[in-house]
């Protein structure tokens, strides 16, 4: 009867244990799963550290690159004529005295006979002026004869150079004019094709332009105007190349409004490294304004998540433990956004992929939820 008692009483500690470590198990299975970055999004996951900076706000104007006109040289015909070939396209690069085209014109033709009228005149002329000095040693002919034979030979050796500058001027071929490239660079309009008749003086036929260096004419605004400086740094974004950015700084504002546009001018002269800055391409200016002397946390803007007109950051520690943290914005630039919140100095946000990050951590938050 001892037995049997001492076995229940050393039973139902057991049992109790077993039920207890039971429920435990069921309870753990129930807890869900912490989660985790995919290795797909981790490959290309952008980290940012936050940092305690003065707020700088930013404005954007809109502008147009345009070739600098102190390396821009404009072409138009010197003669009347029509255009038998060309040996350029718009955009290629030309070198100074490459042969671009070339032009028969009647004009050609007025300079290569006067050149053999001069030739001929200019024959008999010295031939006088042989006989005249032959004369003049003899004394059958005078001083003034010999200065007038003389003479003579002199205005037709002049106009013979002058002729012979202005075929050369020309290009002039046997048969027609060469247009030769008046400097380096790269051909940035053309406005001539093959059988087109063309003349002196009239619309340009093509334009060359050195593009090492161009200009960013910025439209600035009445509105705007208190924010702009000469020296002022700017950042250019192009569509072209909307994830590259490039550095400037204001050379000069003009002083009076584009009649048209209503707008004032500022030009921001850039180096064009790579040739990505084309003349006629349009581009944001993004300038700094309005520089505080306060200071809070920034993080990219990239990092921000809006949901229910509130925003969030995720914080990363590491690939499975995440925090979603509310923040407000203070300010703002085109780059950077200064927040208050939970948030300290030194602690990583998800740059990239934040916002499906959010919605994974979110979705599964909801389905564990019971």
């Amino acid at each position: 009867m001892k037995t049997t008692k001492y076995l229940a009483a050393m039973t139902l500690p057991v049992l109790l244990a077993l039920t207890h470590c039971s429920k435990k198990n069921t309870e753990q299975k129930t807890e869900p799963a912490s989660y985790c970055i995919s290795p797909e999004l981790k490959t290309n996951l952008q980290l940012a550290t936050v940092e305690m900076k003065t707020i700088e706000e930013s404005i954007t104007l809109t502008g147009e690159v345009e070739s600098n006109s102190d390396k821009t040289v404009p072409f138009v015909s010197l003669v009347d004529g029509v255009v038998t070939r060309t040996f350029f396209s718009l955009g290629d690069y030309v070198k100074k005295g490459q042969v671009l085209a070339s032009v028969k014109s009647t004009s050609l033709n007025e300079m290569q006979d006067n050149t053999q009228t001069l030739q001929a005149q200019l024959a008999v002329a010295k031939r006088k002026l042989a006989s005249v000095e032959s004369m003049y040693k003899d004394d059958i002919a005078s001083q003034k004869d010999l200065e007038e034979a003389r003479s003579e030979v002199q205005i037709l050796k002049s106009n013979m150079a002058k002729t012979s500058k202005n075929m050369q001027l020309y290009s002039a071929s046997k048969n027609d004019f060469i247009i030769k490239s008046p400097a380096d660079g790269y051909v940035i309009e053309k406005n001539i094709s093959d059988g087109m008749p063309v003349s002196a003086g009239g619309d340009k036929l093509f334009t060359v332009s050195n593009l090492n260096k161009v200009w960013v004419m910025a439209n600035v605004y009445a509105t705007n105007m208190r924010h702009i400086y000469v020296n002022q740094p700017a950042v250019i974004r192009t569509l072209a190349y909307p994830d590259e950015s490039f550095s400037g700084k204001i050379d000069a504002v003009s002083q009076v409004f584009n009649e048209n546009e209503r707008v004032l001018k500022a030009k921001i002269i850039m180096d064009n490294n790579g040739m990505k800055l084309r003349p006629g391409m349009s581009a944001d200016i993004i300038l700094p304004v309005n520089s505080q002397n306060v200071s809070a946390l920034a993080i990219p803007t990239k990092a921000l998540i809006f949901d229910n007109n509130q925003s969030y950051v995720m914080v990363y520690k590491k690939d499975c433990e995440l925090e979603v943290r509310h923040v407000n914005e203070i300010a703002s630039n085109n780059e950077t956004t200064y927040v208050e919140g939970s948030l300290k100095a030194g602690e990583k946000v998800i740059a990239t992929n934040g916002l499906i990050i959010y919605e994974n951590l979110k979705n599964q938050t909801l389905n564990s939820t019971p």
